[in-house]
């Protein structure tokens, strides 16, 4: 999508370079709490870094810094029998509250007394492997992401590359649909605009960034607490709306534009937060004569509520929705190198409501109730003929029960326990018309009118215990009913020992199953298909190189059975056919699951905190993936990148600027070339089937570069940033099309050298 050129940027920038020059200050707000029980830690000593400034947490865990200068900061937390925690990244924006939450991890304290080297990384004992956390600035700020999460998590060595207008996660040799979302505990199916259906990818997030507080990522061998999912958890924390004030913002951005709105709720025993946002291509496209350009539009609303019941009780509730439309035509679809044209109509959301009790001192629990819903309404035509394609009116449907809870057994010991259930019901009024398949075969036209209902449920407990004080081992397993009645149970170990004060070793080894898509289920008899499973192995190990820099080295294997595989296609992997055609919205009428897949692979990362005005993130990953068809042959992924290198990283010179960088590298992936006599002779692309994936594209490397200019008011404050995505104007392939308007293959380019701008008002 292209970005925003505002001649006004100009006259805009000198206005207020002159007016937002007064000393400026602001309010730190948060709370200590423990890590694993959630009880507020009265008496925690919070102290500004580098600064004289700090506080002392009352008997509700809370503290508040007044008086701040506008600026970043770093938040140190300390607490006896507790390891310090750092949080950079805290912004003082003018006339503003910003808020933290710390959550400190209890420590054995040996002697008179203990000295715990303060935590830019805090420990998650009880998820020690393949875990990344990130700060809502550093999800901000990031160059080539514009706000979105999943463009983010892009840069880690255990993810594959795919292509610049998708943020879809390919995690570890996975596939699209093998990643699991939870907002505040309650999951989303896809948190994407124009969500690939029966997946987990789209261009571009729902999620508006300023809602976001933190993100754990877990790339492999997570605990037994998530369930239904083979490859990646992202499990991300909504801050609350602010309790004191009102305070509101507006947005321009590659994105589009909106509003995010807070403030208290019942003279502030709660609060509210709330954003809306559209997009505005549609409208410059209709403005100014572009040409044949497709413009999507689409929308997206965001709110959250917070309410102390007691000390102990606190409910919530969450809301997000997003409203996709698309129209394109066949003079479009050819200018525009499209294999397809038509109109798209897509509504989604989530609906929650969210528990919270505080059992003593001991524990805590977390208890979701929640309703997603899916529409889609899709038309599609062949871009040569104008042939009818494809007719999809689908309407999925999911009612949620998560309950969570976590409990110190003694100083040494805890447990974590919980259930799940989902009632899944799907309506499918298809039409597909007579068509050829990858390799050529003539498919009848058929209609899917089919109503799939399925109940879902799951019960899981771990139990972590601390073994000779440098060592933590985490046991657990989940029992899982799935959407096709069958019932499956998933053992979950992980390992930690420390190996001294700066380095940290890790491993953990699981069992994990995933219902298939309702889709495909309804597109067969779902009692013969089942569920695909995955072994997890990871072993690796942290070390700290400097307070706020950590190596990471990482090896994993990953080994999938009971794919679903389409005897008409015994060398294609349909799981990942998202990437041909039109993905799962081709019809298969016989499926049986006897596919396998393999994943092999090593990573390194260094990840750098922001202090001394440096902050950054590097790594690297060899790996290898193969799937085995029915024909009995090993063949790679389309995702195998084998080789990916990632830096991403900025310089903060003062507090009103900030530049940042992020290059990627990753190695071509493989794909099927064109039968091309076969291809001419019906002016179709018709795939080798003599040779699956037996070529590559080329290698895959692009440079994004992003700077950032503060400007503080006495009650405002003013942020802009420019971002160039592919500076260096790389023509990478995205992938290679039959064109039927001159009988021949040819090459569709991702993103060339795209500048974008945005700007921000905060008051």
């Amino acid at each position: 999508m292209p970005g925003i050129r505002l001649p006004l940027v100009g006259a805009l920038t000198g206005l207020l370079t002159t007016v937002g020059t007064s000393a400026n200050v602001g309010i730190i707000e948060g709370s200590v709490v423990d890590a694993v029980t959630r009880v507020p830690l009265a008496g925690a000593n919070v102290i500004l870094v580098a600064t004289e400034r700090g506080a002392v947490a009352d008997s509700s865990g809370v503290f508040v810094v007044e008086g701040v200068p506008v600026g970043p900061y770093t938040v140190h937390v300390s607490y006896i029998g507790y390891g310090d925690v750092m949080r950079p990244d805290v912004i003082v924006r003018p006339g503003r509250i910003t808020a933290v939450e710390m959550r400190l991890s209890p420590v054995v304290i040996e002697g008179q007394g203990v000295n715990v080297t303060a935590g830019y990384f805090p420990e998650d004992a009880g998820q020690p492997a393949s875990t990344t956390g990130f700060s809502y600035e550093e999800i901000r700020r990031a160059p080539g992401s514009g706000g979105d999460i999943c463009r983010i998590v892009g840069v880690l060595p255990s993810i594959a590359k795919v292509d610049d207008q998708k943020n879809t996660l390919i995690v570890r040799g996975g596939s699209p649909m093998e990643n699991a979302f939870f907002l505040d505990g309650i999951e989303v199916p896809n948190i994407n605009h124009f969500p690939s259906q029966a997946s987990s990818g789209g261009p571009i997030s729902i999620l508006n960034v300023d809602f976001i507080q933190d993100v754990r990522f877990h790339a492999g061998g997570f605990p037994a607490a998530y369930g239904d999912r083979l490859s990646s958890v992202m499990d991300i924390t909504l801050r609350e709306g602010n309790r004191r004030e009102f305070d509101a913002q507006f947005d321009l951005n590659f994105a589009g534009f909106g509003v995010v709105a807070e403030g208290p709720l019942m003279a502030g025993r709660g609060s509210w937060l709330a954003s809306a946002r559209r997009s505005y291509l549609d409208l410059l496209v209709s403005a100014v004569d572009v040409g044949a350009t497709v413009a999507p539009r689409y929308g997206d609303y965001q709110t959250k509520v917070a309410f102390d019941l007691s000390d102990a009780h606190k409910v919530g509730g969450l809301a997000m929705w997003s409203d996709d439309h698309m129209t394109s035509d066949q003079e479009q679809a050819i200018e525009n190198d499209m294999v397809y044209f038509g109109n798209q109509d897509l509504l989604a959301g989530t609906t929650g409501l969210i528990w919270r009790a505080l059992w003593g001192r001991s524990g805590y629990s977390t208890t979701s109730i929640s309703h997603t819903v899916q529409r889609f309404s899709e038309d599609f035509y062949e871009a040569g003929s104008q042939s009818r394609l494809l007719a999809n009116r689908s309407s999925e449907h999911a009612w949620r029960l998560r309950n969570t809870t976590q409990f110190r057994l003694n100083d040494t010991n805890r447990i974590e326990f919980g259930v799940e259930a989902a009632r899944l019901v799907n309506d499918y009024d298809n039409r597909y018309a007579d068509y050829t398949d990858a390799v050529g075969d003539s498919m009848q036209e058929r209609v899917l009118d089919e109503r799939h209902t399925a109940t879902t449920a799951g019960v899981f407990v771990s139990h972590q215990t601390d073994l000779l004080r440098k060592c933590s081992a985490t046991l657990g397993a989940r029992v899982d009913r799935s959407a096709t009645d069958r019932w499956h149970v998933s053992p979950r170990l992980g390992l930690s020992v420390q190996l001294d004060h700066r380095t940290v070793t890790h491993a953990a080894a699981g069992t994990f199953c995933q219902s298939l898509p309702s889709l495909l289920l309804a597109m067969s008899n779902a009692n013969s298909l089942k569920d695909p499973r995955a072994v997890h192995y990871v072993v690796g190990l942290d070390h700290l190189v400097t307070e706020s820099t950590k190596l990471t080295v990482e090896a994993y294997a990953k080994d999938y059975r009971d794919f679903p595989m389409d005897p008409r296609q015994p060398g294609m992997f349909l799981i990942d056919e998202t990437q041909y055609w039109l993905g799962f919205y081709t019809p298969h009428e016989t499926m049986v699951s006897e596919g396998r897949a393999s994943s092999r692979g090593v990573e390194l990362m260094v990840q750098k905190k922001l202090s001394s005005g440096l902050y950054g993130v590097a790594g690297g990953a060899y790996s290898r993936t193969r799937y085995e068809g029915l024909d009995e042959i090993w063949r790679g992924r389309v995702y195998d990148n084998r080789i990916v290198l990632s830096a991403e990283g900025g310089w903060k010179p003062t507090s009103r600027w900030e530049l940042s960088a992020r290059w990627i590298y990753a190695g071509g992936p493989p794909y099927t070339p064109f039968d091309r006599a076969a291809s001419e002779e019906i002016n179709r692309a018709v795939l080798d089937e003599s040779r699956i994936n037996d070529a590559r594209y080329p290698a895959y490397h692009a440079l994004n570069l992003r700077v950032e200019r503060r400007w503080p008011f006495r009650s405002s404050n003013v942020v802009a940033y420019l971002s160039v995505w592919n500076a260096y104007n790389r023509k990478n392939v995205a992938s290679y099309f039959w064109n039927q308007h001159e009988c021949r293959s040819d090459t569709i380019y991702q993103w060339g050298v795209l500048p974008l701008f945005g700007i921000e008002y905060e008051f």
